[in-house]
């Protein structure tokens, strides 16, 4: 399979391409609002830095090993900042998170464990995770995967996302975790120290008991209850009894791909495109052949469902992963078939503007959908396939758990990514949905009055949490982090972002040239009103009366699209006077360029 290589930005920029907005306007409510959020968020996170990280960067909690409160949950604890920062925020929460970064490696880097071999001697070696699972690598790894968005220029940045990258491309000879005779990544499990080709040991998810007594908040012994670990350990043990199957490929780590994606869009090199359609284009071909449903489980001999003789559906995490789970004393569905697809697809999307990815996710959603059913009103549609009862095979093969859950999320973003009215279509027309619809024009202000709420609401919890160091595992912080990004990325970006692990698309971001720095300048204010296959409208005001303020707006998140009118370019500059404001419909031709996280002024000096 090949792709078309996009066209290479080295002329796309005019130097004089420039719009002039000098019509007054008085300042609308949402744009006080959306400059009192940036404000408010950028107080608010640094007061959480002060409270939660020492003089060093570390997080001020107890560390351990494990995917329920380790280490993807320390740092996922800012899995927002860069993201709110590339919009505007301060420099201080660009500042706070590279703080929290560069402590947590450390940090992290000192952890011993006895009970499983995997932080023996640290969770980390060369700054990478040894082995855990996508799902909770991704998960850690949100805040950085977006850096580049805010500081494309840190070398350091650079140095790490090759090295990351290079860990799945077979260039660090310690990680084989690709094979790319059969194009896949050999097991669930994957890091720096290479893949798990056995089966993980319950301790290898859990890692071991520390003394003392903590508010936790996963089991079912009360949300942030204080309890003592070792009371509960055996239950925790017991919630992963059956999330021992490791071997062979599976869709988590799609989610990879935003590691060479980064290394692509920082240095410009192809061998990282091309590695991202070679992985992402067998996955692609194996789930077509496979009537368009996603396999979980690909063998260490390409085949699909090649663990399990043959049954695409099996594995963990996968489409049959029908467990009981031991802490809660239940049977519990976990089945994560697009938590790394999406993104992972949405990445060659990125890299080759080839709608064709977008087809195998449509096709996916079209088989869940012709099984939908009604059910006391409701529709429905099943999140399980295989054996219904899972941990006792009694070789039936049949859709089953059937739930309210429509995957609406998915829907909206195969639109935002396709553009396409017949995608839109089967979106529920709810929030910014309807705003975009034109139905709800109250949207804006209410979505950035929410958010403003959510920021008050989690700044009292930091004045009045009374919890100690002592008494944290990584996963607490995580509910007190106060920043406040949906609304923002919606109105601001025309960006819709979904699940827990993250590729940012957006119609248009936003830069400072003054300040030659990311993000909204100072007084400036953006709503994204209208979005078509080939255009954005938005609205931008200055509300500052007396100074005036220029603004720089780029064709997508990374510079993919390009706009056609009224100037041919990745980048226009907007010089808003005084008090002034106005409305721009900017037609523009997506996945026309390379991705990349270059400033507009920095591909000018190219």
């Amino acid at each position: 399979m090949k792709w078309p290589l996009l066209l290479l930005a080295a002329t796309s920029l005019p130097a004089q391409v420039s719009i002039t907005l000098d019509q007054p306007m008085p300042p609308p409510e949402w744009a006080l609002l959306e400059r009192e959020l940036l404000r408010a968020n950028s107080l608010a996170m640094d007061q959480f830095a002060a409270r939660y990280l020492d003089e060093r960067g570390y997080l001020l909690h107890t560390p351990r090993w494990g995917t329920l409160d380790g280490p993807d949950d320390a740092i996922e604890v800012f899995y927002n900042w860069t993201l709110v920062h590339a919009m505007g925020a301060s420099g201080s929460v660009l500042r706070n998170y590279k703080r929290a970064y560069e402590g947590h490696l450390r940090q992290y880097g000192e952890l011993r464990t006895t009970l499983t071999k995997l932080a023996e001697n640290g969770a980390y070696y060369k700054e990478f995770i040894t082995q855990s699972d996508f799902f909770h690598t991704g998960e850690g790894m949100r805040a950085l995967m977006l850096l580049a968005l805010s500081d494309p220029n840190d070398p350091l940045l650079t140095v790490r996302m090759k090295r990351f990258a290079g860990l799945y491309m077979n260039e660090d000879p310690e990680a084989p975790n690709y094979d790319p005779v059969h194009k896949i990544i050999k097991s669930l499990w994957t890091g720096s120290k290479g893949p798990m080709l056995r089966r993980a040991t319950t301790y290898d998810w859990v890692g071991d008991p520390v003394p003392g007594s903590f508010h936790l908040l996963h089991g079912p012994h009360g949300r942030g209850k204080l309890v003592n670990l070792n009371s509960v350990y055996e239950k925790m043990l017991a919630h992963c009894a059956d999330y021992l199957d490791s071997v062979g490929d599976h869709p988590l780590n799609l989610a990879s791909t935003g590691l060479a994606f980064n290394a692509y869009i920082l240095t410009g090199e192809k061998k990282y495109r091309d590695w991202i359609l070679e992985y992402v284009g067998a996955w692609k071909q194996r789930t077509d052949s496979n009537g368009g449903n996603i396999p979980t489980n690909i063998g260490l001999d390409g085949k699909v469902g090649g663990e399990y003789g043959g049954r695409w559906y099996k594995g963990t995490y996968g489409w049959n992963f029908t467990i009981y789970d031991g802490e809660i004393e239940q049977i519990a569905h976990r089945n994560t078939f697009s938590a790394g697809s999406w993104p992972g697809f949405a990445n060659a999307l990125l890299v080759s503007g080839d709608p064709g990815f977008l087809s195998t996710l449509r096709k996916q959603m079209n088989n869940l959908y012709a099984q939908k059913k009604t059910v006391n009103g409701h529709d429905m549609l099943p999140q399980m396939y295989g054996d219904p009862r899972g941990h006792k095979e009694t070789g039936r093969e049949v859709w089953y758990h059937w739930t309210t859950n429509l995957h609406t999320n998915r829907l909206g973003e195969i639109y935002m990514w396709s553009g396409d009215a017949a995608d839109f279509a089967r979106v529920p027309k709810t929030d910014w949905f309807a705003f975009l619809d034109g139905k709800d024009p109250n949207y804006p202000v209410r979505a950035l009055r929410q958010d403003l709420d959510f920021v008050r609401r989690k700044a009292k919890d930091l004045r009045e949490d009374d919890t100690t160091p002592d008494t944290r595992l990584a996963d607490y912080p995580m509910g007190l982090n106060p920043a406040a990004h949906n609304a923002l990325a919606n109105l601001t970006l025309g960006a819709y972002l979904s699940g827990n692990i993250w590729s940012l698309h957006a119609r248009l971001r936003y830069f400072d040239p003054v300040r030659r720095r990311a993000g909204l300048p100072e007084d400036v204010a953006a709503l994204i009103e209208r979005i078509s296959a080939d255009s954005v409208t938005v609205t931008l005001v200055n509300i500052n009366p007396v100074e005036p303020r220029d603004v720089i707006l780029q064709a997508g998140a990374y510079a993919e699209h390009q706009f056609t009118a009224p100037h041919n370019a990745r980048a226009i500059t907007v010089h808003l006077a005084p008090g002034a404001g106005g409305r721009l419909t900017l037609a523009m031709k997506r996945y026309a360029n390379q991705p990349t996280a270059a400033f507009p002024w920095d591909l000018l000096a190219r």
